[in-house]
């Protein structure tokens, strides 16, 4: 089983209308703004969750597609070319004052999931203003990677090759913003600004989106019968992945004060159990091998450490016991295993192999698409 945390996708936005803000000089203009409007409010409805329509409604509006975050993907991709395109002009007119005014009257605002305060706010969600269409284009295109990531997961259960394909294509959206939306935005930011609308928390994101899609790879791998000691390769270039995570978010924000700690537990924790499934599977690789006294020592090494890090979250405490209760079993078999017919040596310390990680996986790149229509203002 996978650990789950769904907080990325449960970001939330207040209204735009560009056409009362932006100033068209001809008919076709204000009817692409219109339309811009029509699409964004239809993702403002769904996302914070102000929509009544029936799920029948809500199918034919999709073109058939019953499941929300399906529909959800739909909405967004059909808002983000008519969104890049509008980015497009604006920024052919540089740093006109008119647009820059008009922009600001756009009150473009979102909130964070992931910040530190987003979990405790009674009052509701705090929204951050930033007067940049590249703020809208970010956070539109996170959005759009995290509920990716909420398909992948879904349908891990009945598809781990297509829920694999859906991680890559998530970490790739993500990858996309850390190194061509956000970097620029930077020196425009504020310093009260959502974790998400920087360029470390995109790259943690698709290191994580990563790590899950190789975490899918492996339960393919284990139905084929792949050997342990390749699959304690591959936990570990899991936990590889999420080490990276952990470090980006720790070089960037300091002690991450800022950042949920809700979030910082689920990398830590998903870490600490695939490292505990890598030595599972390193002491099965070397008990097969017949140094059964090494394998007792990974074991009993890996226990200690596992229980030092269990995590809060019920659920995944759950998930934990089970993984904990599964390399126990094996440690109390390998030792009577060791006392009636091996009696070796029990290994420790520096005695113990070093663990080795091999990554099988990489994100699909995302190529973003603008719908070409000439936009005139009156400037």
């Amino acid at each position: 089983m996978m650990l789950h945390f769904r907080e990325p996708a449960k970001l939330k936005t207040k209204g735009v209308i560009f056409e009362d803000v932006y100033a068209a000089r001809d008919s076709a203009t204000l009817e692409n703004l219109k339309e811009l409007s029509s699409k964004r409010k239809v993702i403002e409805d769904s996302i914070n969750q102000n929509c009544y329509i029936t799920e029948a409604i809500a199918r034919e509006m999709s073109g058939g597609l019953t499941c929300p975050f399906q529909q959800d993907l739909r909405k967004l991709e059909q808002y983000l070319p008519l969104l890049e395109n509008l980015v497009y002009h604006v920024d052919l007119l540089g740093s006109n004052h008119q647009i820059s005014w008009w922009t600001s009257e756009l009150k473009i605002r979102w909130s964070s999931a992931l910040g530190a305060s987003s979990f405790f706010n009674l009052m509701g969600p705090k929204f951050y203003q930033i007067d940049n269409l590249h703020f809208e284009l970010g956070m539109v295109l996170f959005l759009y990677g995290a509920i990716l990531r909420e398909r992948a997961l879904e349908i891990v259960p009945s598809d781990l090759v297509q829920s694999a394909t859906l991680f890559r294509e998530a970490a790739g959206v993500f990858l996309y913003l850390s190194q061509e939306v956000f970097p620029s935005l930077q020196p425009t930011l504020p310093a009260e600004r959502p974790p998400e609308a920087t360029s470390y928390m995109s790259t943690v994101m698709s290191l994580i989106c990563l790590a899950e899609a190789q975490a899918v790879s492996i339960k393919k791998a284990e139905e084929k019968g792949t050997t342990a000691g390749l699959l304690a390769k591959l936990h570990y270039g899991v936990a590889e992945m999420l080490g990276e995570a952990i470090d980006v978010l720790y070089s960037a924000n300091g002690q991450c004060k800022d950042i949920s700690s809700r979030f910082m537990e689920f990398i830590w924790s998903c870490k600490a159990l695939h490292e505990l499934r890598s030595q599972k599977y390193l002491a099965e690789s070397l008990k097969d091998a017949g140094q059964v006294g090494i394998a007792i020592g990974i074991l009993h090494d890996a226990l200690i450490n596992v229980k030092k890090k269990m995590p809060g979250e019920e659920s995944h405490k759950s998930i934990f016991r089970k993984e904990v209760d599964v390399a126990a079993d094996m440690l109390i078999k390998c030792e009577r295993e060791n006392e009636f017919v091996w009696q070796q040596k029990i290994a420790s310390g520096d005695e113990l192999p070093l663990p080795q990680g091999n990554k099988i996986v990489n994100a699909k790149p995302y190529r973003p698409k603008r719908w070409e229509r000439e936009l005139a203002f009156k400037i």
